[in-house]
């Protein structure tokens, strides 16, 4: 019964965790409207890249070679993935941006196919041609995405690389140390992209400090601590399942306090989006328990 309680525990917290992530693309977008892409990158990953600098060094005072490698791999996907989503937010819908970003686990089984020669499953096969086609209607039922929904596409395929990375390098890697390593690989990178553009300094209004805030203290440092431990009582599928709440969050964030209004086609899409990396994910389980009885 205690493990059970454990477990229901860590299930409500990873449901927060989705929802916090998806409350993170509207005040991001807000922030965009007075600050530069790369200067609210920097502030958001170098104020987390300290913080996960004083863990490291309090559970761990092992950075080995590895881990520096690894994470500075990791650290330049994720910048890539983080820079594409949000010039994203200032230029489509940030429910958009989360839609389409969820791809990334429609995704991850052919980068796993490409890096690691994992088997791609029929699922997966079909559950990538439904969101595919989700991502058709989200986008106003044409072939040319516009340039928010294509730099939102972009880094789908970049969290897919760091994600099928990042299972592989964290067996082999002082889990602390990489962290650390791939915040301060980003902040670094996002500071010299903003020194190319002529600032880091910050315009600090109020759209600012609420999106580093969220993004930061709660989106990154709270809810990756939140994810590490509740996933020791949970499992991965589960975890996964929970995720896809995350656009779903986003979208009727941005349609109560920011106005954003899909048309019904989009609506359907962003549905289609959703079951895609439902089934992509889970229905071999589904088919195999559908066959047991």
């Amino acid at each position: 019964m205690r493990n059970l309680t454990a477990q229901n525990k860590a299930d409500i917290a990873l449901i927060v965790v989705a929802i916090v992530w998806g409350a993170t693309f509207l005040p991001m977008a807000n922030a965009l409207k007075t600050n530069g892409v790369f200067v609210m990158l920097f502030c958001r990953f170098f104020l987390s890249a300290i913080f996960m600098g004083f863990v490291a060094l309090k559970f761990t005072n092992k950075f080995d070679k590895k881990s520096v490698i690894y994470g500075l791999i990791l650290g330049s996907v994720l910048f890539l993935s983080f820079a594409t989503q949000t010039y994203a937010l200032k230029l489509t819908f940030s429910s958009s941006v989360a839609f389409i970003t969820g791809l990334e686990c429609v995704i991850v089984p052919f980068m796993a196919a490409i890096f690691f020669k994992n088997k791609i499953t029929i699922f997966a096969i079909f559950g990538a041609i439904i969101a595919i086609f989700g991502l058709w209607l989200l986008s106003g039922s044409t072939l040319a995405l516009g340039s928010g929904e294509a730099l939102a596409l972009l880094c789908a395929i970049f969290y897919a690389l760091y994600t099928t990375l990042n299972g592989h390098f964290v067996r082999k890697s002082e889990l602390y140390s990489l962290v650390f390593v791939v915040f301060l690989t980003v902040s670094l990178l996002s500071l010299v992209f903003a020194l190319f553009q002529g600032s880091i300094v910050p315009k600090f209004d109020r759209e600012f400090f609420i999106a580093i805030f969220i993004t930061t203290v709660i989106g990154t440092i709270f809810c990756y601590f939140v994810q590490t431990i509740a996933q020791r009582y949970t499992t991965a599928s589960k975890a996964a399942l929970f995720f896809c709440l995350e656009p779903v969050s986003a979208g009727f964030i941005d349609y109560f306090f920011a106005g954003e209004i899909l048309t019904l086609i989009q609506i359907f899409g962003a549905i289609l989006i959703i079951f895609g990396v439902i089934f992509s994910e889970f229905g071999k389980n589904f088919f195999s328990r559908s066959k047991l009885t």
